[in-house]
């Protein structure tokens, strides 16, 4: 194996192409570029229209690469998801947005590799916790009162059929 370069850049989910900032930054490395394009939009097609960071590691000698997709904080993917521009300077009193459990999920899925929780239960309970922060209610009720709805077991059916959902 030979000395490796890597290339770091932000790409609009789901549609980077060989083109600037990409193209040029891997024209010179042996990697075959389309290949890393597909491979870039692969990896980041849940994140459509939004900025995402990506590292491209590149061996000088063989051209093989590894990708790795860093996430946007989930404050941003909540955002981004619902559709609101800023949160609640008093989320307890004043809230902005409401969220369904399906998009809490979505979320819960994009940002899995970053958070604590265990499994799709565990991630969006603290994705709701997030959107509580933010003063954003799910499904029209509080996000606290979701969260004891989860552990009552009440979203378990919506829960097994997002694990599903890849």
């Amino acid at each position: 194996m030979g000395d490796k370069t890597t290339v770091s850049t932000l790409v609009e989910g789901g549609s980077a192409s060989a083109g600037p900032p990409l193209g040029p930054e891997l024209g010179p490395l042996p990697a075959d570029v389309g290949e890393v394009v597909q491979a870039i939009n692969d990896k980041t097609k849940d994140f459509d229209g939004m900025e995402v960071p990506v590292d491209v590691e590149v061996d000088e000698e063989t051209g093989d690469f590894t990708v790795e997709v860093g996430k946007p904080p989930a404050a941003a993917l909540i955002k981004d998801v619902v559709g609101f521009e800023t949160g609640s300077g008093e989320p307890n009193l004043n809230k902005v947005a409401d969220m369904s459990f399906s998009q809490a999920c979505l979320v819960a899925r994009m940002k899995s590799t970053d958070l604590l929780g265990m499994d799709l239960r565990g991630c969006v309970k603290e994705i709701i916790g997030s959107a509580q922060a933010m003063g954003v209610t799910i499904d029209g009720k509080d996000a606290y009162e979701v969260q004891q709805e989860i552990d009552e077991g009440k979203y378990d059916d919506e829960l097994e059929e997002e694990e599903g959902i890849q």
